[in-house]
């Protein structure tokens, strides 16, 4: 009787902790919280100001002492301190409906796949210091399998690709683990700072992260379509020094992310080339699943197709795949905790 009463008012959670969003899980409500990794942090006395979607509308608009900061780079931690508030910020917020607290509630957090011992514990520390009783953490690419339902605990071969904002994750899964993998720090962030270097240098035109951002997700495509779309970008002009607008169309946006994309597709194909042949076996018959924000852009699954020869297919709501799949594994925890990932702890929980 205590322990389910323990268990209504501490409801353990999932953390999709992403280099761009984050998203909250709370175990019998479903996703409670979507947003930006951002935290606003006053400089001069080291407040908190914002987080989440308050904190991404301050970037770019905020006065020196000011900073509209990502705490995460390529999802690890890059500062300690303001991933622990902002971990902190989402606990709270997540359980803001309880009106008491018996005991803090276990977490799991999905990380990308081929991170250090050393970036897992940083992970783990901080998300007890913002008030986990225990941490558990999961490999990216392995909840989002889950979260779309993938058999990967069987003996069959699963190849899923997650495109976050700091990472893509390639991964082949069979019997519950990673058969083989790639992760790279190509992803949204690097597309969207493809697109400034590129209006930099074909138009002269200085703009900001927000804008190329916006400008990706309009009119962004991976492969060439005959209908162009077009979209203005204000910027400073870098010769004049005044403010500017121009517009710019698919093809260039698309031309603009070429390298990357190309890199994305090499690192496919090479872990194609890695895959035990029975595996492979399984994946042409199954296909390569997409997931993250990245799998959005239009044509990418297109272009993969035709560079690996096989189906590939957008997952349902892509950009959830790992929170729900960290949600999966939290409401049956003692059925699927083989698929977490190893980590070292020798603190005992609260």
């Amino acid at each position: 009787m205590f322990n389910k009463l323990l268990s209504y008012f501490n409801e353990d959670i999932a953390i999709d902790l992403g280099t761009a969003n984050s998203a909250v899980y709370v175990r019998g409500r479903g996703i409670v919280i979507n947003e930006p990794s951002v935290v606003a942090v006053n400089q001069r006395t080291g407040q908190i100001l914002a987080v989440g979607e308050e904190a991404k509308k301050m970037v770019g608009r905020t006065p020196a002492h000011i900073q509209a900061v990502r705490p995460l780079v390529r999802g690890v931690v890059s500062d300690f301190e303001v991933t622990e508030q902002m971990l902190k910020h989402f606990i709270d917020k997540a359980h803001k409906k309880k009106f008491i607290s018996l005991a803090w509630p276990r977490v799991i957090l999905g990380i990308p796949s081929r991170v250090t011992e050393v970036e897992k514990k940083a992970v783990e520390d901080a998300a007890k210091s913002a008030g986990a009783r225990e941490v558990f953490l999961i490999e990216q690419p392995v909840a989002a399998a889950i979260g779309a339902r993938l058999p990967i605990q069987e003996a069959k071969g699963n190849f899923i690709i997650d495109i976050g904002g700091g990472t893509t994750d390639i991964a082949v899964l069979s019997l519950g683990g990673i058969v083989t993998s790639q992760s790279l720090t190509i992803a949204g962030d690097k597309l969207s700072e493809d697109i400034i270097n590129y209006v930099q240098q074909t138009f002269k035109l200085l703009i900001g992260e927000r804008t190329a951002e916006d400008a990706k997700i309009a009119i962004g495509q991976a492969i060439s379509f005959k209908e162009k779309k077009e979209f203005p970008l204000r910027g400073r002009n870098l010769v004049t020094g005044l403010p500017e607008e121009v517009i710019v169309n698919s093809e260039d946006i698309r031309h603009a992310m070429q390298g990357s994309l190309d890199q994305i597709v090499e690192a496919v194909k090479q872990t194609i080339e890695s895959t035990p042949p029975e595996i492979l076996a399984d994946v042409m018959t199954n296909g390569i699943h997409l997931v993250g924000g990245g799998a959005l852009l239009k044509g990418l699954d297109i272009l993969l197709a035709e560079n690996t020869k096989m189906r590939v297919q957008i997952i349902e709501d892509p950009l959830t795949a790992v929170v729900r799949g960290g949600g999966i594994v939290l409401e049956n925890l003692d059925e699927l905790k083989e698929v977490l990932a190893d980590i070292q702890s020798t603190d005992t929980p609260r």
